[in-house]
């Protein structure tokens, strides 16, 4: 599908400088785009590539100057990086948009209600009762359980499982590999030194404009719902434990593991391969370094920590530049050693 650079500045609100009828039918990175590519420039160190790309049309800033002629047609934008992706968004939009009925082979429920434009891939599995929205898409191996609900515009893609009586909301999108609402970790120790299975008979809430990523999963509640909230963006390879809550507009980045009953709060930014013990309250915008280990509650709101066990971001970097100094300091220690041992020599005559 091919556009020209008219429709592009009227899709993210642009001045064409240029050919406005120069026409691109895919995207590259500026410094290796070819001819009928579209390319964008936010950084700086880029621009370089800005006169010697082969990129038939450019996203700039409005304030970029040129230092000499390009043979590009450039597209003019307030930010060229948000431009950018809010175009390719709208691109993705589109081709999905395309996708539309029911592949075979697959099976879909007699009781389960579909939506207007909903498409499912092959090999797919929709069960009793299940709800699905208005233009979700269901690429090909998704599993869709009994009484699971997926609300409008929601995009799951192949190999994802999602369990028994879980609700999925809008604009969310799970990608491949994923699983929502597996048994949560719950076993009870017995005298003989065995373990009891807990029934997990909860579920699992997933809000509007979530983004799950690749072979993460998210456990089902003992009971109740584990619940991720409005906005959330969880990275791939991430663990959430039964009857964990994720504020709203928090992400989390790979590998990262958070046990049973912890709420963490809203606006929060954790890294990867961090590790948080159940039973926490972390509070609103907090800030967890990666591979840190959080072990206690963080009661303060937009609290910044790193380190295992995690404690206070600026105590750790005050620790860390006291560690740099250790052998300069053990060197003037052993000096002012031996100056004591010289002036006791001087006052007591030996």
């Amino acid at each position: 599908m091919k556009i020209n650079a008219q429709r592009i500045a009227q899709l993210i609100n642009g001045t064409v400088e240029g050919d406005e009828n120069a026409e691109v039918g895919s995207f590259g990175k500026i410094e290796e785009a070819q001819k009928e590519q579209l390319a964008f420039l936010a950084n700086p160190k880029y621009e370089e590539y800005l006169y010697t790309t082969n990129a038939s049309i450019v996203i700039v800033n409005d304030t970029l100057e040129l230092k000499q002629p390009v043979s590009a047609t450039l597209i003019r934008v307030t930010d060229a990086y948000i431009s950018f992706a809010n175009l390719l968004q709208q691109y993705q939009q589109m081709m999905q948009a395309q996708l539309k009925g029911i592949q075979q082979p697959s099976y879909v429920n007699a009781s389960a209600k579909l939506g207007n434009d909903v498409f499912i891939g092959a090999f797919t599995y929709v069960g009793d009762n299940a709800v699905i929205g208005n233009n979700v898409k269901l690429y090909p191996g998704v599993y869709i359980g009994d009484e699971v609900k997926v609300g409008d515009n929601t995009i799951i893609h192949p190999g994802v499982k999602i369990y028994l009586g879980c609700i999925i909301g809008s604009n969310v999108t799970i990608h491949a590999g994923t699983i929502i609402g597996g048994d949560g970790f719950g076993f009870a120790p017995q005298e003989n030194g065995s373990y009891k299975k807990v029934p997990q008979i909860g579920n699992v809430v997933i809000e509007d404009n979530v983004e799950i990523g690749c072979n993460s999963t998210i456990d089902r509640a003992t009971v109740g719902s584990t619940i991720i909230r409005n906005g959330t963006k969880l990275d791939n390879l991430i663990q959430i434990a039964h009857n964990v809550e994720i504020g709203c507009n928090t992400v989390i980045a790979a590998q990262t593991g958070v046990s049973g009953s912890t709420k963490i709060g809203k606006n929060s930014m954790i890294g990867g391969q961090v590790g948080i013990v159940g039973h926490l309250q972390i509070e609103d915008g907090a800030k967890i370094n990666a591979q840190s280990g959080v072990t206690k509650s963080i009661k303060q709101k937009n609290t910044a920590v790193t380190g295992s066990p995690a404690y206070d971001y600026t105590s750790a970097l005050r620790s860390q530049a006291l560690s740099r100094n250790l052998p300069q300091m053990e060197k003037r220690l052993a000096e002012l050693e031996k100056l004591v041992q010289q002036l006791l020599q001087e006052k007591i005559g030996f």
